[in-house]
């Protein structure tokens, strides 16, 4: 039994890795609406955020770094990827749309 269980462990990763995947961020569109310097969040109208299975709509973010709130202004259109970090759903990377 034990020699089974070794032997499929390589394939259950590899069978496992197209999930994983899927549960990436992808990034995003939206506009940025307000921002919180103070409480390092951001508020953004975007589009569908599929990794968190999430409808579009308006709403506030978490930023992962306070720094990216310096990048983008009110008005600005931008790309963004989103995550759900410490039970927090957090923008991990933001930059103005080309």
């Amino acid at each position: 039994m034990r020699k089974f269980a070794i032997a499929i462990i390589p394939f259950l990763s590899l069978s496992l890795a197209p999930v994983l995947a899927l549960a990436q961020a992808a990034p995003v569109d939206g506009q940025v609406t307000k921002i919180d310097p103070a409480q390092n969040k951001v508020t953004l109208k975007h589009g569908p955020i599929k990794n968190l299975d999430m409808d579009a709509m308006t709403m506030v973010f978490v930023v992962a770094d306070p720094a990216m709130l310096k990048t983008v202004k009110v008005g600005d259109k931008v790309r963004f990827e989103a995550d759900r970090i410490n039970g927090r759903i957090t923008v991990t990377k933001i930059e103005q749309a080309k």
